[in-house]
């Protein structure tokens, strides 16, 4: 099986990349959103929000601490 970043042979250290370079570059390509699975639902920025501000009211029940 090839590396998927460069498509030299694996290497059973960093499987399925052969190093650890190939498997950063991956990681990191996850980590900056270059990977992403489609979606068909189209986000409402004011649902966002809305679940957003439940999420905190939920975590600060009582108003205290919570973040701004």
């Amino acid at each position: 099986m090839g590396c998927p970043i460069c498509k030299q042979d694996s290497a059973k250290e960093y499987r399925p990349f052969c190093s650890k370079r190939c498997a950063d570059i991956d990681l990191g390509r996850w980590m900056n959103g270059a990977y992403a699975i489609p979606s068909e639902r189209e986000f409402d920025p004011e649902e966002v929000a809305k679940a957003l501000k439940e999420a905190v009211d939920a975590e600060y029940p009582d108003g205290t601490d919570k973040p701004r």
